[in-house]
């Protein structure tokens, strides 16, 4: 884990563009871990909720509508036993990314194969957001299914180390990252989990990923109970750094324990937005500084000293959150900002 950090580059997945080709050749040249990109413009199976899901039981695809759904109206038990069959006989094959809706994944690999570096990254839908956003034909929350919810996380482990098992093929230093945006409603009435549940369920996400030699991330692109998720076997933690840095800060006796156990921060502190357009570098590079210095003052004054040297050795940068809902000049724009932030911190 040492061989990451000190502002190393990286990118959330999802991008507004159409080429994968162009887009990867891109990201394996110029990102110090380039990630495969997700292109959810070109095909609605390539959005997040989607693009994982090809392996799990009772699962519909609404092409009409660009939606999915569990249908568990009837039963389904011949397809949880296919499931469970695979699973349980390790057959990672069984959860692979569908070429036709991961084109990225696959021209990705094929890149790194043949460019030099140490670096990958891969990243999937955590089983958390999935289950809450992704419902059964009544509109009920799958995670609250036990069957489905069971399902649900064995799918995210299994698919998260056959991503892990191909990048490892092609690349020493892999890092799978668990996408999480709906912890951002932990604690709240839309989440009715405890903060052992919540542990519990990413824990064995993370564990598989482990199991094939991968580091493991979390990604939350807002505010979020930033205790819980540094109270897993997680290795490195990303969070929007450009809106909700502050926040990090609130916890300094979490994250002194999480850094000295050699946990690494993602900080997404390149805009994602409009805001790209009107902010520098070195505006952007300053920003972080002020949140290393804060973290730090809030570190000492709670006996859990964290300094901003700790800090940038044990840190990555990247985009406030996914480029996939950005226009194609904001997402270069961010992205070619990114590398010039770098530059500025080392």
């Amino acid at each position: 884990m040492e061989r990451f950090g000190n502002f190393q580059t990286t990118a959330t997945g999802s991008f507004p563009h159409s080429d994968d080709l162009a887009l990867s050749e891109w990201l394996a040249r110029n990102l110090d871990i380039p990630c495969w990109p997700q292109l959810p413009r070109r095909d609605f199976r390539e959005r997040m909720y989607i693009q994982y899901s090809t392996a799990l039981p009772a699962v519909k695809i609404d092409a009409a509508n660009e939606k999915i759904y569990f249908d568990i109206g009837s039963d389904f038990s011949d397809q949880l036993e296919c499931f469970y069959s695979h699973y349980l006989a390790g057959n990672l094959d069984a959860f692979a990314l569908d070429p036709r809706h991961a084109a990225g994944f696959y021209t990705m690999l094929d890149i790194l194969a043949d460019t030099p570096g140490s670096f990958a990254k891969g990243q999937i839908t955590g089983p958390i957001s999935f289950g809450l956003t992704v419902t059964d034909q009544d509109l009920r929350a799958s995670l609250y299914n036990d069957l489905l919810a069971d399902a649900i996380i064995k799918n995210v482990a299994s698919s998260a180390r056959w991503q892990a098992r191909q990048l490892l093929a092609v690349r020493p230093d892999v890092v799978i990252f668990v996408d999480e945006p709906y912890m951002a409603s932990y604690g709240s009435a839309f989440i009715n989990l405890s903060r052992e549940q919540v542990i519990t369920t990413l824990d064995e996400v993370f564990t598989a990923i482990h199991q094939e030699g991968a580091l493991a991330g979390v990604h939350c692109c807002a505010n979020t109970d930033w205790s819980v998720l540094m109270a897993t076997s997680v290795n490195i933690l990303n969070l929007d750094a450009y809106g909700y840095m502050p926040s990090l800060a609130l916890y300094p006796v979490e994250l002194h324990d999480f850094l000295n156990r050699g946990g690494l921060i993602t900080w997404g502190i390149v805009p994602n937005n409009n805001d790209i357009m009107r902010k520098t570098p070195a505006d952007i590079a300053r920003q972080l500084l002020a949140g290393f210095r804060l973290i730090q003052e809030k570190s000492q004054a709670n006996n859990a000293p964290i300094s901003a040297e700790q800090l940038a050795r044990q840190s990555i940068i990247t985009t406030s959150c996914g480029l996939g809902p950005a226009t194609v000049p904001i997402a270069d724009r961010a992205m070619e900002t990114l590398v010039e932030v770098q530059h500025i911190l080392t």
